[in-house]
């Protein structure tokens, strides 16, 4: 018999990460014992709450019959009721640890799953939507499989121990909260397919929001420099009021929902009440209502709320269910890898294994979009792991330059000196001057100009321009990923030429699909075979 796995005692998701995702059936595998738990202690409570009701209604018929009372009687319900609250209190404990075992296993899974990634798919991931994912996400997975699991099941179990205790004094009665069920479980299921769309709809309106705000927090500084700040404020605006008009389409079902269940057992409870007042008033003769003691009249109108109450915390909890769904769909496709082609990956790696690069010149790696030619400077650089390793291609410092290279915080001249041992003020100013960042009006003050924290001020294009002013100043070797894309023509050709300049006295590799650039090399690799260009496309 396969056993369950835990939280605790789960495998490396590292031993899968080229595998799907699968937030859910992960989820599912490391709650099922503590699922199983919490279904024990809700039984429990079930049954103590259906001893408590059904004592309470012979106590209470017998004191209205005026009939002598047992002492034990007293102490019996107030044992039932103090047993029934300890279950309750251990049930609702057992899912609030449940969820949160599960969310916090599915959340390390998912950090372990970020750093196994490729450095230039973690790149592509919406910083917004990845941040929503990591915090919201794994509670509405954990809810899922945990509460609403354990109300579905429940649902099932409730109903029918309360069913039995009815059909003890009147089998008649039981069947008639037994008829109302499959109209309840019909409407769950028209409901079902209404609020699963509107939390879809929900979960991609707040990852929209999510990403749009993130996007803007580290673009202020240029929102703020272009006066563009009410612009964006009127966009988030937008994006917010859509949020709010999907999250109140999700409760307007949640609160039909309950509403219908309310309304059926109001139906049920009211239906049994005529029944048997008709039976004791002697007005009519139904069978299994008339000729009933008062306190079995009470036991089935006490019992009956408790035949209801799983599906009332059902309908509770049916919203988690959509919300969940929708949060394991948007994990997996936030954490799904999505590989290089294997005809790119062995063409990489036959490139790699027999590959030697001369002292110095311009080396370019061309070919089209998905042949590899970063995953071959990465691996190249050790930045990315793979089967060939090469650990002495470069004996001397390099530099990396790409729109992930590193910046450190401070003064523009002290982001481009990092790592340079004494570096010329004046080999330093001419260098970020011909990257075209001396005047670059969104990043105004020359070389003094302010740099945040890891260069969160800066774009993409502009932390490149910073690593390329970096291999400019100093002798170091330099390795970059499409130096010349999203350049305007002038500064282009101007990297270009000090790309060539650079090659004169040390080795420059270069991963590119520019053709003027690629007319300028010494060398060229191509990843561009009928086979690459046939996975590309």
């Amino acid at each position: 018999m396969a056993q369950s796995t835990s939280p605790d005692d789960r495998h490396d998701p590292r031993a899968d990460a080229g595998e799907a995702f699968a937030a859910l059936a992960r989820s599912r595998e490391w709650g099922a014992r503590d699922l199983r738990q919490l279904l024990g202690w809700q039984v429990l409570r079930t049954a103590a709450r259906l001893v408590a009701s059904g004592l309470m209604a012979w106590l209470f018929g017998r004191l209205v019959m005026g009939q002598d009372l047992a002492p034990w009687a007293v102490a019996a319900i107030a044992a039932a009721v103090l047993v029934a609250a300890f279950m309750g209190l251990m049930a609702d404990r057992a899912q609030s640890t449940a969820e949160l075992r599960v969310a916090t296993a599915l959340r390390a899974a998912a950090g372990t799953r970020l750093q196994s990634m490729p450095a230039r798919l973690l790149q592509s991931l919406p910083a917004g939507g990845l941040i929503v994912g990591l915090q919201r996400h794994p509670e509405a997975v954990a809810s899922l499989v945990i509460g609403h699991r354990a109300a579905s099941l429940m649902m099932a179990a409730g109903p029918l121990m309360a069913a039995a205790m009815i059909a003890i004094v009147s089998w008649p009665a039981a069947l008639l909260v037994l008829v109302l069920t499959p109209v309840m479980i019909l409407f769950f299921a028209l409901v079902g397919d209404v609020i699963r769309s509107r939390a879809e709809a929900q979960e991609a309106a707040y990852s929209h929001l999510a990403g749009q705000f993130a996007d803007r927090m580290r673009a202020l500084p240029t929102i703020v420099g272009n006066d563009a700040l009410a612009t964006e404020e009127a966009k988030l605006a937008r994006r917010l009021d859509a949020y709010v008009a999907r999250t109140m389409g999700v409760l307007r079902i949640a609160f039909l929902n309950a509403g219908l269940i309310d309304f059926f057992a109001s139906l049920s409870i009211a239906m049994l009440a005529v029944f048997l007042g008709l039976g004791h008033l002697k007005l009519a003769t139904i069978p299994g209502f008339s000729n009933l003691e008062l306190w079995q009249s009470l036991f089935i109108l006490m019992i009956a709320p408790e035949y209801f109450a799983p599906f009332r915390r059902f309908s509770e909890q049916y919203h988690a269910k959509a919300e969940g769904l929708a949060a394991a769909t948007a994990l997996d496709r936030l954490l799904d890898m999505a590989p290089v082609p294997a005809p790119s990956l062995h063409a990489v790696e036959q490139a790699l294994a027999g590959l030697a690069l001369p002292e110095h010149g311009l080396v370019v790696v061309s070919g089209p979009s998905g042949a590899g030619k970063s995953t071959f400077l990465r691996r190249l650089a050790g930045i990315e792991a793979g089967a060939t390793a090469h650990p002495a291609t470069f004996p001397r410092e390099r530099i990396w330059v790409a729109t992930d290279s590193f910046v450190r915080g401070g003064s523009l001249a002290e982001a481009v000196a990092q790592g340079l041992e004494e570096p010329c003020p004046t080999r330093l100013s001419e260098s970020v001057r011909r990257v075209g960042l001396l005047d670059d009006r969104l990043l105004p003050g020359g070389l003094s100009a302010r740099i945040a924290h890891g260069g969160s001020n800066l774009s993409g294009g502009q932390r490149q321009r910073v690593a390329l002013a970096r291999a400019l100043a100093s002798r170091h070797d330099v390795l970059a990923d499409e130096p010349t894309a999203k350049l305007d023509p002038e500064t282009a050709a101007a990297i270009r030429q000090a790309l060539r300049e650079m090659a004169r006295t040390r080795l420059v590799v270069v991963a590119s699909h520019d053709p003027e650039l690629i007319a300028l090399a010494d060398r060229q690799i191509a990843l561009d075979s009928p086979v690459l260009a046939e996975a590309a496309a």
